[in-house]
């Protein structure tokens, strides 16, 4: 092969792709995955301290299909009547190469991306070309100094389940990514990692560079994208279907069941999974085809119309992802727009559901499904950095500015754990049967208490009711790509902080309110009930102490939270707040009072009971 060639394997690939430093004066990352079923291009922004979350700058998506591009009709005479070449054709080769001209003009000439910072790599339709060399050289003459990796299959295993972990906290489950050409699967336990010192220990750590290696070394990949596969299932006899069919579904199988034999956690899982009680094993999914299939649950869902558009952390029950033939019945016969669906993607969705189905029936008992936002490109972009920013947690960053009002720059500023101990005290004793907000989904159960209470002072001088409605919005459109963050945590975050401005919702924001609170209420009726009474504390405090506390003493100093319950017909909620002398001037006790009343107003087996008394 040509010098301009290269080969990405997990041996070199540390060495091949660039490498982020913390000290470099530019942070700013392109990628170009030439995928199977089109080339999407990104810039990303890592500059410290966001790097951890990736930021994405600039996307951009050609719709060119190199796997389409490989099965074209024979056109020659000579090739009528036998097996056609896989070869890209002269068209595509050159319209590929303009088009990874035009990505690398506009990183490095209109963005200011270093160009040894821009990165192409190609995947399984590059790796099965005959005329892969004619394809790299046509791009080298067309951009001379841009170098197109080749990943082996592994690589891509690595980059496509590291990019789907980087979304999330902590990871424990099966990782799947379904392309054009080809469907990968392994494994990831972060919390056992974590739980042997971070890559060292025993079987499942024992490969050099940690369980993302370890993964990447165990995983299988099987050449049933879904581009591939829908040809089969459109244009192949019955025996020829039958028989790929059956491949599917064995190679799946063996796939899985060499994961289980290579990793104790997931051994432990399944064995779990077997008996009558046990919880189920969680997988991850990511690539285009298993988005669409995601895409097809959202848009059958119970909650309608589903408020949040983002497919990235979109979790569903085991037994709903289990609802292949519905959806496939629904994709044959809805004439409308899907959204999140194209017409190739719903095309190719009978190839997606038999994926789905090979999946089904391997895996014993599937607790929940969750559709992933990360890829290929968010991969190789988190196998740059080094592991202490990997690893750390992204919701630590989320709420970082510019999504947020920072805290005051003083040594002596109240913590957000300070005022978050605070609110707690608003709460009910964990002896409150089964209510209790620790386990109930909520701002501390879910873990980004730190991100609402930075936005709880933002906006502060703007009114109520617009801030209600962007916290609502934000829920949808903030933050993009929420690391960490379910679509179920996105909600109850817009809520809460929608209820401590008064929830005064607008006319055009009543069915994006309903929608969240649907999305919520479906998975946890008690979260609503603590949104609303944590918003309404949360207002109380800041009527009380208007701007972001100076101190842990200044906020005891003004106000305190005394909270108990009592048992009967309706679980009582008695909640006391004591303001100082000096913080109760001009303020109407009343006032404070009522942000609580339209919190559990829903609820016929709660009350909440609010007095107002003077600390001291």
């Amino acid at each position: 092969m040509s010098s301009f060639i290269d080969i990405i394997t997990l041996d070199n690939f540390q060495h091949k792709m660039p490498r982020w430093d913390l000290n470099s004066a530019n942070h700013l990352f392109a990628l170009v995955d030439m995928g199977s079923n089109g080339i999407r291009f990104s810039i990303s922004d890592l500059s410290p301290p966001r790097a951890r979350l990736l930021p994405c700058i600039y996307r951009e998506r050609a719709a060119i299909s190199l796997f389409d591009a490989l099965n074209k009709p024979p056109t020659s005479p000579n090739q009528q009547g036998g097996t056609a070449p896989m070869v890209f054709p002269p068209e595509t080769i050159k319209l590929v190469a303009q088009t990874l001209a035009r990505f690398r003009a506009i990183a490095v000439d209109d963005y200011g991306v270093p160009p040894s910072q821009v990165t192409v790599f190609a995947t399984e339709a590059m790796r099965r070309a005959q005329n892969a060399v004619a394809m790299l050289t046509a791009i080298n003459a067309e951009v001379p100094d841009l170098v197109v990796y080749v990943l082996a299959p592994q690589v891509e295993t690595l980059f496509g389940s590291v990019g789907a972990r980087s979304g999330f906290v902590d990871v424990k489950g099966l990782f799947l990514d379904l392309g054009g050409g080809s469907v990968q699967m392994t494994y990831m336990d972060t919390y056992a990692a974590k739980a042997r010192g971070g890559h060292e220990g025993d079987k499942e750590e024992s490969t050099e560079g940690g369980y993302e290696i370890a993964a990447a070394l165990a995983g299988e990949s099987l050449p049933f994208g879904a581009a591939r596969l829908i040809r089969v299932l459109q244009d192949a006899g019955a025996d020829v279907q039958a028989a790929e069919t059956q491949k599917l579904h064995s190679g799946m199988g063996e796939a899985f069941e060499t994961l289980r034999a290579q990793f104790p956690t997931l051994a432990a899982t399944v064995a779990e999974a077997r008996e009558r009680d046990g919880p189920g094993i969680d997988i991850y999914l990511c690539g285009g085809g298993f988005r669409g299939y995601g895409s097809m649950l959202m848009h059958n869902s119970s909650v309608q119309p589903y408020p949040i558009p983002a497919i990235g952390s979109y979790v569903v029950s085991g037994d709903e992802f289990g609802r292949a033939n519905h959806l496939l019945k629904v994709n044959a016969e809805f004439d409308g727009k899907i959204f999140g669906m194209s017409k190739r993607r719903r095309t190719q969705f009978p190839a997606i559901v038999a994926v789905v189905k090979a999946l089904i029936a391997a895996v014993p008992r599937i607790r929940s499904v969750t559709f992933c936002a990360g890829g290929n490109r968010e991969g190789a972009l988190a196998t740059m950095l080094p592991r202490e920013v990997r690893e750390s947690n992204p919701l630590d960053l989320v709420d970082a500015p510019p999504y947020s009002t920072p805290m005051p720059p003083l040594a002596t500023a109240a913590l957000p754990a300070d005022i978050l101990d605070t609110l707690l005290s608003a709460f009910p004793p964990t002896t409150a049967g089964a209510l209790n907000p620790l386990t109930s989904a909520s701002a501390f159960s879910l873990h980004f208490g730190p991100i609402y209470i930075r936005q709880a002072w933002a906006r502060a001088g703007e009114d109520a009711d617009a801030n209600a409605s962007a916290a609502l919005h934000d829920a949808v459109a903030g933050n993009p790509g929420c690391p960490g963050l379910t679509h179920v945590a996105r909600a109850i975050l817009g809520l809460t902080l929608c209820a401590r401005w008064g929830a005064g919702v607008s006319p055009i924001d009543r069915d994006l309110y309903r929608g969240l609170r649907a999305l919520v209420g479906a998975a946890d009726p008690d979260a609503l009930l603590w949104a609303d009474y944590l918003g309404a504390a949360t207002a109380a405090l800041a009527r009380v102490v208007p701007a972001w506390p100076k101190s842990r003493q200044a906020i005891d100093n003004s106000i305190r939270f005394r909270c108990t319950s009592e048992s009967g017909k309706k679980l009582k909620i008695l909640l006391d707040i004591s303001i100082s002398k000096t913080a109760a001037r001009g303020l109407d006790p009343q006032d404070l009072v009522d942000l609580f009343k339209n919190v559990a107003k829903n609820r016929a087996d709660i009350k909440v009971v609010v007095t107002v008394s003077q600390l001291g």
